[in-house]
């Protein structure tokens, strides 16, 4: 029997990334993976015996019509983020949707107000916040221990092969690099100053009809400015820089921490000094911490309207992209 403290998942679909999140499930206290699904019930079957998962479900609906299963996880490709999520609320089950949550802000918009009305938690699946290291340069940032924010810079890149193919490279699956590893990049920026930036500008390399390269600046309602590049076409980079007036903190590995979890702090004139806060899985504290909010009956933080607010940023990099101008981020 399943203790009422433990949230009881499926899975939708077997795509890759299950190789990183079903051993964090399965390491969690707060999670009991029951179920994964998938179009194909061969292959679900497949995935569910590699992965230990009790049950094999040959669609979708029939997870979902799962009476077993509190929540889903929906790593589907961008483009079914919203059928899905719509479909598992329908369903009253709580949803932990891989990031982006949309690709459009009014599409992302329309989907929160859907969960909230069908009365189901929804969160997506940035992972970096929920790592208690995040929590860490938080306060470092709000005890003034660097100054005021000035400046940060971000970026995001891995060298993928160009392969038509892949979805990450598919314009009709909302692909591109912008939407793949630059919503990383445009989520950490605008946590970083706790505020959205008011105007931005881009350019971009196009490949296969989807950006796999962009650089961008965001400015800031007071003028003050971040910059960021994303990509497909360069080595392994996920370093941010927090410049305040009195200091600088440095992240080489931002988004997927190493064990170690290390970051400096610099203060002006001083030598670096090294920080770590290790022992954490950052798949885990998500898991952990979307099923406290549920069983707490809470929204999840990050709360998803921040998926929102990073979207209309995005929103307005791509046009600024493709229209080779300054363009103003959608408020609200």
């Amino acid at each position: 029997m399943t203790s009422p403290a433990r949230l009881r998942w499926g899975i939708l679909g077997v795509a890759k990334i299950n190789e990183r999140l079903v051993p964090a499930f399965h390491e969690s206290t707060t999670a009991d993976l029951l179920g994964i699904a998938s179009r194909d019930g061969a292959r679900a079957k497949q995935a569910a015996a590699e992965y230990q998962i009790p049950q094999a479900f040959d669609s979708y609906e029939a997870l979902l019509a799962s009476p077993d299963i509190d929540a889903v996880y929906n790593p589907l490709p961008n483009t079914l983020h919203d059928e899905w999520t719509r479909k598992a609320a329908d369903a009253g089950k709580h949803i932990l949707c891989e990031k982006p949550l949309c690709p459009t802000a009014a599409e992302s918009l329309a989907l929160v107000e859907y969960c909230r009305a069908k009365g189901v938690r929804l969160m997506d699946g940035f992972m970096w916040p929920h790592h208690p290291r995040t929590q860490r340069i938080r306060e470092l940032i709000d005890s003034d221990t660097i100054g005021r924010v000035k400046r940060v810079t971000a970026s995001f890149t891995f060298n993928l092969e160009m392969d038509a193919n892949n979805i990450r490279l598919q314009p009709g699956k909302a692909g591109g690099s912008l939407l793949d590893v630059g919503c990383y990049t445009t989520f950490g920026i605008r946590w970083a100053f706790g505020e959205e930036p008011v105007k931005v500008f881009a350019t971009a390399v196009e490949k296969f009809g989807v950006d796999v390269e962009m650089n961008g600046i965001f400015w800031f309602a007071d003028g003050r400015m971040a910059s960021f590049d994303c990509g497909f076409t360069a080595p392994l980079r996920m370093r941010v820089e927090i410049t305040g007036t009195k200091g600088v903190i440095e992240i080489p590995d931002m988004w997927l921490p190493s064990p170690e979890a290390a970051f400096s702090v610099q203060a002006d004139g001083q030598s670096p000094e090294r920080h770590t806060v290790p022992g954490y899985n950052q798949i885990v504290c998500m898991l952990d911490d979307f099923a406290h909010a549920v069983r707490e009956n809470r929204d999840p933080v990050p709360l998803v309207m921040e998926a929102v607010k990073g979207a209309r940023v995005m929103d307005a990099l791509a046009r600024s992209a493709r229209e080779g101008r300054v363009v103003e981020v959608e408020q609200g």
